[in-house]
């Protein structure tokens, strides 16, 4: 047992505080191949240990486990102290995009990989924005980024917008009959504001029109995961063109989706079906820890997918379609369904470290 202790890779949770942190200490509690050994957070946090700076915040229904409790939580902004500790770090913190920016490239210069749970770094031409099952190849830029950060085992990765998982893979599927234009209409919880109902007491009974910046984010976002490498940049694609609205609703977890899409070349159902059914990506050729084994799961009755129900598929990691059917304006429509805060944050950036460390991209220091 102690050797394959002493073979997991230590992990740093940087923000490990709040929701989408503890989000992390959860999943990786018992991982196979990582363990937090450090945990960092703002000022005020830091020099208590990790159950006395989360006292009274804690947000999960799962207890916090007992390997944590007594880590003392560092200063985030002591990179050094940090990245002495760690293998490679995962990066939820509350701050601007300027510094998270600069945080996040200290702690790579510092030979540390960053996978990162922020929006800051999505669009730097060399950082990789990846759904390990869609678009694993963007990690190449990897190479270009350390050449320009000055090191050579350091990089950040960033996991992308979370709104975005319940309708990219559904359509990524069907990619090669060229959808032309999207229209998405987002439902999303209030988790995704790392906020719950005692905390946000006006989502009850309530829903809200609008959500800062999350329309152009859901967009723009599909466009860069869909993009190509080309000289140590990603270039994002040009079509299809998506048009995105987002609400916020009076839910927990579960981000949904309704979607209508027009293809250059109009699959018929029953193809689209089976490319759901049969989607597999590098995580489940590889048998990720985290992977789903079914990416993709469609349900037949009219009802289905629902949040409560189906968020919760496949560990939270999969994602959820149903009500496939011709649309009299555009080719189809149907609804889309995954889970914010495990594969649209911190599962999805914990899938993306596996599949980095599989790949050789991260490894013990």
């Amino acid at each position: 047992m102690e050797t394959i202790m002493t073979q997991k890779l230590r992990a740093g949770i940087v923000g490990g505080t709040g929701m989408v942190g503890q989000r992390f200490i959860e999943l990786l509690n018992g991982h196979p191949w990582f363990e937090v050994t450090t945990i960092a957070a703002s000022t005020r946090s830091a020099g208590k240990t990790y159950e006395e700076s989360v006292q009274g915040r804690w947000k999960l229904a799962t207890p916090m486990p007992d390997a944590v409790k007594n880590i003392m939580v560092l200063d985030a902004a002591n990179v050094e102290e940090v990245a002495g500790q760690v293998d490679f770090i995962f990066c939820a913190v509350d701050m601007t995009k300027s510094e998270i920016q600069a945080l996040e490239e200290a702690y790579a210069k510092t030979g540390t990989p960053v996978i990162s749970n922020n929006s800051a770094h999505r669009w730097t031409p060399d950082i990789p924005m990846v759904i390990p099952e869609i678009n694993p190849q963007h990690i190449e830029v990897i190479e270009a980024q350390r050449r320009r950060l000055g090191t050579s085992t350091g990089f950040i990765a960033v996991k992308p917008n979370c709104s975005i998982q319940s309708y990219v893979p559904a359509l990524h599927a069907l990619l090669d009959f060229k959808p032309t234009q999207v229209v998405a209409s987002t439902y999303q919880a209030i988790s995704g504001a790392g906020k719950n109902f005692t905390d946000w007491p006006e989502m009850l009974d309530n829903v809200i029109p609008y959500i800062g910046g999350e329309e152009e984010k859901s967009e723009q976002e599909p466009l860069r995961i869909w993009g190509s490498v080309n000289n140590g940049e990603i270039v994002k694609a040009s079509s299809p063109i998506i048009t995105t609205q987002c609400i916020r609703v009076p839910v927990l977890d579960g981000h949904m989706a309704t979607v209508f899409a027009s293809f250059e070349n109009k699959p018929p159902k029953d193809e689209i079906l089976a490319r759901w059914a049969n989607f597999k990506g590098r995580p489940q050729e590889l048998g990720l820890p985290s992977a789903p084994k079914q990416f993709i799961t469609y349900f037949q009755e009219d009802n289905r997918p629902q949040t409560k129900l189906d968020r919760e598929i496949e560990r939270g990691m999969g994602v959820s379609v149903g009500r496939l059917r011709e649309d009299s304006i555009y080719d189809y429509k149907f609804v889309g369904l995954s889970h914010n805060t495990l594969r649209g944050a911190a599962g999805g950036a914990v899938l993306i470290a596996e599949l980095l460390k599989a790949e050789g991209y991260i490894q013990a220091k």
